[in-house]
């Protein structure tokens, strides 16, 4: 069941965009206690999407698995 679970991703460093291999995830803001409410974004048949909340650009890298991302530190991980 934990194999199913929907990546998190997280722009604490502020960087420009991340890279993530998945095209369905949540974008949780910042690491808490400064995460934003945990939202579904779906790119679609897009290659990049951009989280209401935060402003974060996410860009598919079909490289990546989709629990990776690039920076590698923007994988959120409980």
């Amino acid at each position: 069941m934990a194999e199913n679970v929907v990546p998190h991703f997280h722009n604490t460093g502020g960087v420009e965009a991340i890279s993530v291999g998945a095209t369905e995830f949540m974008c949780i803001g910042a690491l808490p206690p400064f995460d934003h409410p945990h939202v579904f974004l779906d790119m679609g048949d897009e290659h990049e999407i951009i989280c209401p909340y935060c402003s974060t650009l996410y860009k598919l890298d079909r490289s990546l698995s989709p629990k990776q991302a690039r920076p590698t530190e923007a994988v959120y991980q409980e």
